[in-house]
């Protein structure tokens, strides 16, 4: 069930405490691609991971600002603090659990918001009447995580197998060309990335090679992701947490 489409009787009448959060973010893509790359792919995956989860599960909303300041000075990036990201997750988490939606998976599409996920699903299971976890698809595909760039094969292969209408393949020339291989400016031998904003390594916003996402692969990453995250649904619904009065 998706809570956008559903009614609030649909809601009421629902007999499941599990519920999927996608979040994601607004920001550049390189010059091919839309910037609301993060968010559709969380949603996209969040939708069929539940859809292949053995039981019920409700989809919230996708949340579809995130902590991206390291992409701010490409036109039309969004970005919240890391606080107010967190309080606003922590928040529609808590109203997910008002209505006994107390077991969350948020289904994460950006890097960025990678570490203010694992702080705020901790708190928010040591302190709230919830449990929550976060899932990062572009973790959960197999040796093709290696790839993961910024605008690169992974995240173009999953839009032109979902959304091919908004990838402008005219333009997939100059976003290989003009790309960075990877991604930071980092100190060999030290472990430190020197850059903090990423138009210190990229020209145009890409990291690594869109020509290198096909369609295909992207099914492929599609059914990877789904099939992991139904995994960890069934496990987060199997689990027993400890109750609010002893966290």
């Amino acid at each position: 069930m998706h809570l956008s489409d559903a009614t609030w009787t649909d809601v009421r009448d629902a007999d499941t405490d599990l519920a999927l959060l996608p979040v994601g973010s607004t920001e550049q893509h390189g010059p091919h691609a839309p910037l609301g790359t993060d968010a559709y792919h969380a949603e996209t995956v969040a939708a069929a991971g539940a859809d292949r989860h053995d039981g019920e599960a409700v989809v919230a909303p996708t949340v579809p600002v995130g902590v991206a300041e390291e992409h701010r000075r490409f036109d039309g990036t969004l970005w919240a603090s890391p606080d107010t990201f967190r309080d606003y997750v922590r928040d529609v988490i808590g109203s997910l659990a008002h209505h006994g939606f107390d077991r969350v998976v948020v289904v994460n599409g950006h890097g960025g918001n990678v570490p203010a996920l694992g702080e705020v699903t901790a708190r928010v299971s040591r302190h709230d009447d919830a449990y929550a976890v976060p899932f990062t698809w572009f973790e959960a595909v197999g040796d093709h995580s290696s790839e993961m760039g910024h605008g690169g094969p992974l995240e173009t292969a999953l839009l032109r197998a979902t959304h091919p209408e908004l990838v402008r393949e005219d333009r997939i020339a100059e976003a290989r060309e003009r790309a960075s291989e990877k991604w930071g400016d980092w100190v060999p031998g030290t472990g430190t990335n020197l850059a903090h904003d990423s138009d210190e390594f990229t020209e145009n916003g890409v990291v690594g090679d869109p020509g290198a996402g096909d369609a295909e692969r992207g099914d492929e990453l599609l059914d990877l992701a789904a099939d992991s995250l139904a995994r960890l649904l069934t496990a987060v619904a199997d689990r027993d947490p400890p109750a609010a009065a002893d966290r």
